[in-house]
């Protein structure tokens, strides 16, 4: 049995590790948009997690029931959080995989 390439399996592992910082970047770029109420409430937030925005339709904004509202808006963030998860897995996943078992459980 011959050796392995040394040189080739560093080139090999410098390439997933550019592709893996350029789909990271694009995770952080992207915007991801999560909703409750068929659409009442809206929250955007990035692929990092941070909340852009937030949309409330006038018709859930009730002084006497804000109970709704609250479950609304935590409703949506949580529509939005696992569109940010399931965006992170496609940029993410096959490259993570790709890496072995040492990297891909500490981006998962």
């Amino acid at each position: 049995m011959s050796q392995p390439d040394m040189q080739s399996i560093l080139q090999q592992a410098q390439q997933m590790q550019l592709q893996l910082q350029q789909a990271q970047k694009e995770l952080l770029a992207s915007e991801v948009s999560g909703s409750a109420g068929n659409g009442l409430v809206t929250i955007t937030m990035t692929g990092g997690g941070e909340v852009k925005d937030v949309q409330i339709s006038p018709e859930v904004v009730d002084p006497e029931d804000v109970d709704t509202l609250q479950d609304l808006i935590t409703g949506a963030f949580a529509d939005a959080h696992k569109k940010v998860g399931e965006l992170a897995e496609t940029k993410m996943g096959p490259l993570s995989q790709g890496l072995g078992g040492g990297l891909g459980g500490m981006l998962g």
